[in-house]
């Protein structure tokens, strides 16, 4: 097989500039700013180029960027998306309803500071666990903000991550969470994003990684044997003739769900199924002339797809017979596949944000 290098360079250069300043095409992702800027600090951090490629300075700049989007108020302490919908204010004031914490950029936002090497002497723990509990419903399922706000797989999922990433699990009922997950499983052995809804990759890697994040009894398994295998047979069957994953049965591949489901297939142990090498091509055919990858040849490229590209590729890539420079650019480091990071980065993040 003939592949082309990964331009990481180009990636870099991407990342970069888009925590300098999104572009004009991405312009209605600052409401979710946090996210973004996980998702390019987590490129940089695979590319290990956080060091190499930022300044101390522009670190530090957004370590305290991150610090101040921490909120307090009656529902505990989280990390809203950022400023964007608050007044500018000497001094701190508790959140309302339009500017509280969110549970999926709380997870985004320490996942970030991990990869910046934060110590995390200013986090709320004792708040963090009072948001999460605010965020469970009566069904197990989690709302993205206290009382209301979307709710499903994706914010029981982030409330799974937090907890943790804190080592407590106080402020979660756990049992009613895995019944909750339960009702999302389809008849194809994935889950969808909600009950009765059509089973997706995302959704089917966020409720793996939650089963196998969950505290369970000694010898209680997250799935039955029946259960592993048909979600293997589905996942496996999601990747697309062109190399890459479609996300739901009869679509067009898209790079992100390279992750979804690859990440999906590790959870399992069968990620030896998986064609890296049509897969490798299929990405480099999504890389963009001047850098990032986009969710298919011909798109323009985004942080999003970029990051869970480079994460399925550090799960899984191909296995190149010469040891020359374009397999070099193809190497990465390992990606822990539960909380979605690379390795050394949850190694801090464990050393550093558990309550003690």
């Amino acid at each position: 097989m003939t592949l082309p290098k990964l331009a990481r360079g180009g990636h870099i250069g991407h990342v970069n500039r888009c925590l300098s300043g999104l572009p004009a095409s991405q312009s209605e992702l600052d409401s979710s700013r946090l996210a973004l800027i996980f998702y390019c600090l987590g490129s940089l951090d695979l590319l290990d180029a956080v060091q190499a490629k930022t300044t101390e300075r522009e670190r530090i700049s957004w370590k305290e960027w991150i610090w101040e989007q921490q909120t307090q108020g009656v529902h505990g302490t989280g990390f809203r998306p950022s400023p964007f919908a608050t007044p500018d204010s000497s001094t701190p004031e508790p959140y309302a309803d339009y500017n509280g914490p969110h549970l999926v950029m709380t997870y985004t936002a320490l996942l970030a500071l991990a990869i910046l090497r934060d110590d995390f002497s200013k986090l709320d723990r004792a708040g963090l666990v009072q948001f999460i509990r605010a965020c469970q419903r009566d069904d197990g399922s989690f709302s993205i903000v206290p009382g209301n706000g979307e709710t499903d797989l994706r914010t029981l999922y982030c409330a799974f991550c937090i907890c943790d990433m804190l080592d407590d699990w106080s402020g979660v009922n756990v049992e009613k969470a895995l019944k909750f997950i339960e009702t999302c499983r389809t008849y194809e052995g994935g889950y969808g994003q909600a009950p009765f809804c059509e089973a997706s990759g995302g959704p089917t890697y966020i409720a793996l990684a939650s089963l196998h994040l969950a505290p369970r009894a000694e010898g209680v398994l997250p799935l039955s044997q029946e259960q592993r295998e048909k979600s293997i047979h589905w996942l496996i069957h999601n990747q697309h003739g062109s190399g890459g994953f479609c996300g739901r049965t009869g679509k067009p591949a898209d790079a992100c769900y390279s992750f979804w489901c690859g990440a999906a297939l590790k959870i399992l142990g069968a990620v030896d199924l998986i064609d890296t090498e049509s897969h490798a091509k299929f990405i480099s055919r999504c890389q963009f002339k001047f850098g990032g990858i986009a969710k298919m040849s011909d798109e323009t490229p985004d942080p999003y797809h970029t990051y869970l590209s480079l994460a399925a590729l550090s799960i899984f890539p191909p296995n190149l017979p010469d040891q020359g420079p374009i397999a070099q650019s193809w190497e990465f480091g390992g990606l822990d596949p539960l909380l979605n990071a690379n390795e050394e980065t949850i190694r801090w993040l464990r050393d550093h944000v558990p309550s003690r």
